[in-house]
């Protein structure tokens, strides 16, 4: 699709239809998927009649909400039984042209299978990301993501059909990535959140200034909350000197589904694939637009394996509000993932309320990592940070002003605070950042 270089638009028509237009689409859609669905995934029509509901029963979008949820465990269960794509898939394996899978850092990995039609939309959406955020025939692109079954990896096709000259780098060696950076002078490149980071304070300390000896313009993030924490994308753009935009996507469906816009005020959804529910974590009951609860999508194009109503385990909240870049599909906020928020004196914390004050405070380096524990059968937490070297403060200093901090933002402060020097906090990785230790399993006697 060769598209002039003026347009704001990947594709104008779909991006700015009015939301009453967008919502007969994903009717249609819908009625057309659950029908798919019932008829040819062998889950589906056992879990419809067992729930007592019809496809034909979809009168109206708000008519989904009679329909049983899915989620992770319904796709480890059902995978390959019966088949080896198993009971949730739709298709016969010989109309598969690709699989991803999960990371499996919560379980068993789960696999994601593609029809070439599946493929060829998801990939004409990342394009239609690329375009939104600025990416043009002209840019020469690095992606750095895991090629190795990650479903982020393809989405460099939606890049290269776009026009711009692309680099598959994967997950290259620091050392290795800075060689291409500045010998190719890239203007793009898309990585996690933390290994943006990371990768600039590597590059000042091997005597390479991301503002002055590179060429990168735009920097996108994904697979970690960073870059919609404020206090996090405004500090990788000062160390870059580089726009930052946040995608977000799910393995359970392609690589990313929401993205970002120049107003950074959330990510816009492809709600042409995609019907987005919120609900309650504990009842399931659905939420109105705007409240925060677990996000629940269902794909409305997808044949190769239909999510019906899928608990993503992720809490944040829609908004459908009109956006100040003229796109009308809504905008989701992501507060954190259901697994990862603990309480503490009856507070929900989500591991992002804390990332956003490390990432604020100066004079220390922005690294940290959460120990969640239980003592005297309470729920507590200690966060582990570094000091920059330059810093002359005492480390108790630094610890009272770092717990002070996070004592105002979220409203309970941490058991402790441990000061590290810099570099010696084992949190840097080359994808994502392990930040958060559960010990609470282990330290019930404490």
């Amino acid at each position: 699709m060769k598209k002039e270089n003026t347009s704001k638009y990947w594709n104008e028509e779909l991006e700015t239809l009015p939301h009453a237009e967008l919502e007969k689409r994903q009717l249609a859609d819908l009625q057309e998927i659950v029908q798919f669905a019932y008829d040819h995934a062998p889950y589906y029509k056992r879990s419809f009649d067992q729930a007592g509901v019809k496809p034909s029963e979809i009168k109206t979008l708000k008519d989904i909400e009679k329909f049983p949820f899915i989620n992770k465990t319904t796709q480890r269960d059902t995978q390959g039984v019966g088949s080896f794509l198993g009971e949730l898939a739709a298709v016969p394996e010989e109309d598969v042209v690709f699989i991803s899978t999960s990371s499996g850092s919560t379980g068993v990995p789960t696999m994601s299978p593609f029809t070439k039609k599946d493929f060829d939309e998801f990939q004409d959406t990342e394009s239609r990301w690329f375009w939104q955020v600025g990416m043009r025939p002209s840019d020469r692109y690095v992606h750095a993501l895991n090629f190795s079954l990650y479903v982020g990896g393809p989405d460099v096709i939606g890049a290269q059909n776009l026009g711009a000259l692309c680099i598959w780098g994967g997950t290259l060696p620091s050392e290795r990535l800075l060689f291409v950076l500045k010998t190719y002078q890239p203007t793009i490149i898309w990585t996690s959140p933390s290994y943006a980071w990371q990768l600039g304070e590597k590059a000042l300390k091997s005597g390479i200034d991301p503002k002055k000896d590179l060429n990168i313009k735009k920097i996108i993030v994904a697979g970690e909350l960073g870059g919609s924490i404020d206090a996090t994308r405004n500090a990788i753009e000062e160390l870059w000197g580089a726009e930052v935009y946040d995608f977000y996507g799910l393995s359970d469906i392609f690589g990313a589904c929401a993205a970002m816009c120049e107003a950074k005020d959330g990510l816009h959804i492809a709600e042409d694939h995609i019907l987005v529910e919120t609900v309650d974590i504990h009842t399931g009951e659905v939420l109105a637009p705007g409240e925060v609860g677990e996000l629940v999508f269902t794909t409305l194009r997808k044949h190769a394996r239909p999510l019906i109503r899928f608990r993503t385990g992720d809490i944040g909240w829609i908004d459908n509000t009109p956006c100040s870049c003229g796109r009308t599909h809504g905008r989701i906020h992501i507060n954190g993932r259901k697994d990862d928020m603990f309480i503490v004196s009856a507070v929900n914390v989500f591991p992002s309320d804390i990332e956003a004050v490390i990432r604020e405070l100066p004079g220390i380096t922005g690294e940290y990592l959460i120990r969640v524990f239980e003592k005297n059968y309470t729920c507590k937490y200690a966060v582990e940070i570094e000091k920059n070297a330059d810093n002359t403060r005492s480390d108790a200093e630094v610890a009272a002003e770092v717990s002070a901090a996070l004592k105002a933002r979220i409203g309970v402060k941490p058991a402790e605070v441990v000061v590290h020097p810099d570099g010696e906090l084992d949190t840097r990785s080359e994808h994502k950042s392990k930040r958060i230790i559960d010990e609470r399993s282990s330290n019930k006697s404490n």
